[in-house]
């Protein structure tokens, strides 16, 4: 097969970008330099917003089925119980927030999960195949891939460099990693398996008088899993060694042991931002563009969403469409300032947990990506002298509406797939509107064709505009354009609603 898109790396972000693109018919083709799928719970913390992103992909019910809800921790102090925390206060679902809550599921099972969804979508993850070099002209990239069966060259359209912070596609091209890895903080984590301790939960042993120092154990899926965090200090133990002592020094609760250290890695703050996204037909996503501090689980979410804004552009400017390279520019004026944002977020529940604030492990709405937008952005626009409480850029929101056979629907359930989606609200005269508009009639009407009913008025205060009101809610769930339905092009907003 030739790809018009090849994927360098096959974690969260390659695998999302492979899904998008497969499940619009591009071809594709993800490759990873490693011999097999990597182990270890990793990137745990899947944020509220990144479960509407694989709600969209298909791939939530299995997820959720898969992971664990956030739990309360029990806290220790030298030995002994001091009470429970929450890391924050769980929410109830809204009508326009279906998912106010995280998810913990390790990230080789999120990765597996991917996995499936790709290969059931026809494409599939090419392991022990390392990209070696590319070069790039006018009409697409040449690069050479090294896999079982030896080299080979490969022509693809666009490339898509998703292959972490080490990225062999941003260091051939040349773009500056700014910012800094300090070495004076180092942390062991992974996974281990611990007899006798409660699994419903997550468990905080500190020191007696210096929270900084101790163990977190938070519940993973699986019997007795837990994924581990325990500071480095000098020495040159062996991993397992150093679990044994800190768990040793810390836990101290009978009937309670280490069975098993089934992975760990050492981490250090790794705090960097590539100077560019993009260079000709060559993109930068995930890891390969920014990595982050574990605290406040951001990095894998921001990743995933990398790729969940770059796949529908791509999509759309291979098939032809007349803005493409203005379209492509979007995704770095749209998702660098976003993890430059992130990391800044990131950094500073670093330093509360490094100077052991009381506070270093409560997490509020800044760590669930739902306020992400993209106001400003070159590509949308809001045609209104008085925006209301929706801007163009804004996250689409959800809604339950009614269809013409009286069956009850999201406004999700109408997103969900690789087009976009035109809002019309009101009663618009026959004829001026697309076809393929969804319009949105108020409560008391009968909903005829493609129009649904706001039979509770929820969607019609989330979106805060009149009737006779139109919004294009992108692929990627955000609002394109808002402007009034008899002014808004139908062409050129129906093309785009059909991309």
């Amino acid at each position: 097969m030739t790809p018009s898109v090849l994927v360098a790396g096959a974690g969260p972000t390659g695998l999302v970008l492979g899904i998008e693109m497969a499940r619009r018919g591009v071809p594709v083709r993800v490759v990873d330099r490693a011999a097999a799928p990597a182990a270890g719970s990793r990137g745990d913390g899947l944020q509220p917003r990144t479960l509407e992103v694989f709600d969209d992909l298909g791939v939530l019910d299995a997820v959720l089925a898969a992971g664990v809800a956030p739990s309360h921790v029990r806290a220790y102090a030298g030995g002994r119980y001091t009470g429970e925390k929450r890391m924050g206060e769980l929410r109830e679902p809204t009508p326009d927030v279906p998912y106010p809550n995280g998810h913990f599921l390790g990230q080789d099972r999120t990765e597996a999960i991917l996995r499936a969804r790709l290969t059931e979508l026809g494409g599939r993850v090419e392991f022990a195949t390392a990209l070696e070099g590319f070069a790039q002209d006018a009409d697409g990239v040449t690069a050479t891939l090294a896999g079982p069966a030896g080299r080979e060259t490969v022509r693809a359209a666009v490339l898509v460099g998703a292959d972490g912070g080490a990225s062999t596609v941003r260091r051939t091209l040349g773009i500056p990693f700014e910012g800094r890895t300090d070495e004076s903080v180092r942390m062991l984590i992974g996974d281990v398996r611990v007899a006798g301790l409660d699994h419903t939960c997550g468990h905080m042993f500190t020191d007696e008088h210096d929270q900084r120092r101790g163990m977190f154990l938070s519940p993973l899926p699986g019997e007795d899993l837990f994924q581990f965090a325990t500071p480095l200090e000098n020495g040159t133990a062996e991993p397992e060694q150093i679990v044994h002592a800190a768990f040793a020094e810390f836990c101290g609760l009978p009937g309670v042991a280490i069975r098993e250290v089934a992975w760990s890695t050492v981490w250090r703050p790794n705090v960097r931002l590539a100077a560019r996204y993009r260079a000709g037909r060559v993109f930068l996503a995930g890891d390969a563009a920014h990595t982050h501090p574990p605290t406040g689980g951001q990095g894998l979410n921001t990743g995933v969403q990398d790729a969940y804004n770059l796949g529908w552009k791509l999509a759309a400017a291979l098939a032809g469409r007349p803005d493409a390279d203005a379209l492509l520019d979007s995704y770095e004026a749209e998702r660098r300032p976003v993890a430059a944002h992130v990391l800044g977020l990131s950094e500073e529940l670093l330093r509360r947990h490094v100077e052991g604030a009381d506070d270093a492990h409560e997490r509020g709405p800044e760590t669930q990506q739902l306020d992400i937008g993209y106001r400003g952005s070159p590509i949308v626009r809001d045609e209104r002298a008085r925006p209301g409480r929706l801007h163009a850029g804004d996250r689409a929101p959800d809604g339950p509406v009614v269809d013409a056979a009286g069956r009850p629907l999201r406004l999700f359930d109408l997103f969900r797939g690789p087009h976009a989606t035109l809002l019309v609200f009101g009663d618009p005269a026959p004829g001026t509107v697309p076809a393929d508009a969804r319009v949105v009639l108020p409560a008391g009407r009968t909903a005829t064709g493609t129009a649904v009913v706001d039979a509770q008025g929820f969607v019609a205060a989330a979106y805060d505009v009149p009737d006779g009101t139109a919004v294009l809610v992108r692929p990627d769930g955000y609002v394109g354009a808002i402007g009034d339905a008899g002014r808004m092009v139908p062409e050129r907003v129906g093309a785009a609603s059909r991309t």
